[in-house]
């Protein structure tokens, strides 16, 4: 049963495209392309709204941030792929949906102008994004001995770091250091803190 309350919700979602003339298709799509550019910090949903309301198009809210997710999914998972405009409109058909001519001619028309962009700038996140900690734990230990000597008794500070990586994946990382590179480190961390204030 959720397939298909999925299904119909992905209709309702294409049905509310498809019924968009042409012109505000185009520049709601504009919006969401030049965010995946990375011109844009994000896509105004409420511009897009205000856009449609002035044409005469109503639509719900949550309609519409449903159809923002829905072109920002296409368009994002078509740039991973590295699809032409041709390939994208086939996989729009090939979803079972029943698009009207003129919607695919948008799609088509304005991924075939900057789908490249959308994929290279897709393709340098990649490669500078970094991981997110989400976690820090840390511990204080004593080194007793070692095979090398019989009483170290040597303070230790050991840290396991909980790291989310860009695919979404969690990892973590764990080392150890002597109780001064921890108090560097943690001066480290204070310096950095404040600089984030500041911003």
């Amino acid at each position: 049963m959720p397939a298909a309350e999925e299904s119909y919700g992905v209709n309702k979602v294409v049905d509310h495209i498809c019924q968009l003339p042409p012109h505000l298709l185009t520049e709601a799509c504009q919006h969401i392309l030049t965010y995946l550019q990375g011109q844009t910090g994000g896509v105004d949903s409420a511009e897009i709204s205000d856009r449609f309301r002035r044409a005469g198009v109503r639509l719900e809210h949550e309609d519409l941030q449903n159809m923002v997710r829905f072109l920002l999914l296409t368009f994002r998972s078509a740039g991973k792929s590295g699809l032409s405009g041709d390939d994208l409109v086939s996989r729009l058909e090939e979803a079972g949906n029943k698009w009207p001519k003129a919607s695919l001619q948008v799609v088509h028309t304005l991924w075939s102008e900057r789908g490249a962009l959308v994929h290279a700038q897709q393709e340098v996140q990649a490669l500078l994004s970094i991981g997110q900690l989400v976690d820090m734990q840390w511990k204080l230990g004593v080194a007793v001995s070692s095979d090398t000597c019989r009483s170290l008794n040597s303070p230790y500070v050991s840290l396991l770091l909980k790291i989310v990586q860009p695919p979404g994946q969690i990892c973590h990382r764990s080392f150890e250091m002597t109780v001064p590179q921890f108090q560097n480190f943690h001066k480290q961390l204070k310096e950095m803190a404040a600089v984030m204030e500041t911003v």
